[in-house]
C-alpha cells in the first residue's frame, strides 16, 4: 500500500511538472537570459493568458537586442495583438539601422499595418527597383503609331509609405507622359531619333508625387512604329464620302424615275381623253345630220379630205391621222 502511494505521488509530480513545463516556457526564458534579455517567468505567463505566442515576442525582442536596438517588450506585444508581423517589423529595423536610415518602431508598426511590407521597403530604398511597362501606343502629328516601352527605376520612399500609391500608379502615370510626348511631336521620327525627349518629359511632370516611391531614372527601352492611322483615317474618310455621293445619285435616280412615271402617266391620262374625244365625233356627226346642221355633200367631202390626208400621209411614211395605238 505504501509502494502504491509512492509511484502516486510521483506521477502526481510529473504530470504537474509537465504541465508548469508546457504552460510556462522556461526554455525560452533561459534563452532571454542568455541574450541578456530581461524577461520575467510572470510576463511570459501573462502572454499565455492573453494568448500571445510567448515566441513571437521574445525570439524579435532578443534579435534587436543582439543588434543594438532597445525595444519595449509591451510595444511589441500590442503590435502582435493588433495583427502585425513583429519580426518582419524588427528585421525592417535591423535593416534601416545597418544601411544608416532613420526608422522608429512606430513608424515601421503603422507600416506593417497598413498592409505593406516593411523590411521590403527599407530594401528598396537601399537598391532600388526597376518596374517595366507594357508597350503603350500613341500617335504623333504625322498620324504614325508609335509604341514605347520604358524602363522605370524607383525608391522607395518610407515617409509616404503609409497613404501613398502603388506601383499601378506610376506605370498609369509614365504611360499618360509618354503618350503626351509623342502625341505632341509634329512627326514619329522625331521621337525614333531623341527617344531621352520622352524620358526627360516624364521626368519633369513630378510623376512620383503622392506615390510610395522616388522616381529615380526612366529610360526608354523600345520604340516600334505601328501602323499609319492617319492614312487609314483618309481611306475611311473616303470611303465615307464616296458612300455618301452613291447614296446621293440613287437618291437622284430615284427622283428622275419618280417624274419619268408621273409624265408617263399624265401621257396616258391625256391620250384616253383624245380617245374619249374621238369617240364622241360619230355621235356629233350623226347629230348633226339628224338636226341638218351638216349636209350629206359636206360629209362626203370631209370623208375626201381624210382620205386624202391619210394618202399623203402614208405616202410620208408617217402614220394615218386620228389612228390610235
Amino acid at each position: 500500500m505504501e509502494e502504491f502511494g509512492f509511484f502516486f505521488v510521483i506521477a502526481l509530480i510529473v504530470v504537474i511538472l509537465a504541465l508548469f513545463f508546457s504552460f510556462v516556457p522556461v526554455t525560452l526564458w533561459i534563452s532571454a537570459l542568455a541574450a541578456n534579455v530581461k524577461v520575467g517567468i510572470g510576463t511570459l505567463v501573462g502572454m499565455r493568458l492573453r494568448r500571445v505566442v510567448p515566441s513571437r515576442i521574445v525570439n524579435p525582442l532578443i534579435k534587436a537586442t543582439k543588434a543594438g536596438i532597445n525595444l519595449p517588450i509591451n510595444k511589441l506585444e500590442a503590435h502582435y495583438l493588433a495583427g502585425g508581423n513583429v519580426d518582419r517589423v524588427v528585421n525592417a529595423l535591423i535593416a534601416a539601422q545597418r544601411a544608416n536610415i532613420s526608422l522608429e518602431f512606430e513608424r515601421a508598426a503603422a507600416i506593417d499595418l497598413a498592409g505593406r511590407n516593411v523590411l521590403e521597403a527599407v530594401q528598396m530604398s537601399v537598391n532600388p527597383k526597376v518596374i517595366e511597362t507594357p508597350a503603350i501606343a500613341a500617335i504623333a502629328k504625322d498620324g504614325i503609331e508609335l509604341r514605347a516601352k520604358a524602363r522605370v527605376t524607383v525608391r522607395a520612399n518610407i515617409d509616404r509609405l503609409v497613404g501613398g500609391a502603388g506601383e499601378q500608379t506610376i506605370i498609369a502615370r509614365v504611360g499618360e507622359g509618354i503618350v503626351t510626348t509623342i502625341g505632341s511631336a509634329e512627326t514619329h521620327k522625331q521621337v525614333i531619333e531623341n527617344p531621352d525627349r520622352i524620358s526627360q518629359n516624364v521626368l519633369d511632370k513630378g510623376l512620383d508625387s503622392g506615390t510610395a516611391f522616388e522616381i529615380l531614372s526612366i529610360d526608354i527601352a523600345d520604340v516600334d512604329v505601328g501602323r499609319n492611322v492617319g492614312a487609314q483615317l483618309q481611306t475611311d474618310q473616303a470611303e465615307a464620302d464616296k458612300r455618301i455621293a452613291q447614296a446621293k445619285a440613287e437618291e437622284r435616280r430615284a427622283m428622275a424615275v419618280a417624274r419619268e412615271q408621273e409624265m408617263m402617266a399624265a401621257v396616258q391620262e391625256m391620250r384616253a381623253k383624245v380617245v374619249e374625244a374621238e369617240a364622241e365625233v360619230p355621235r356629233a356627226m350623226a347629230a348633226a345630220l339628224r338636226e341638218g346642221k351638216l349636209g350629206v355633200m359636206d360629209y362626203y367631202n370631209m370623208k375626201n379630205v381624210m382620205a386624202d390626208t391619210e394618202m399623203r400621209e402614208s405616202i410620208a411614211g408617217a402614220p394615218a391621222g386620228g389612228e390610235t395605238k
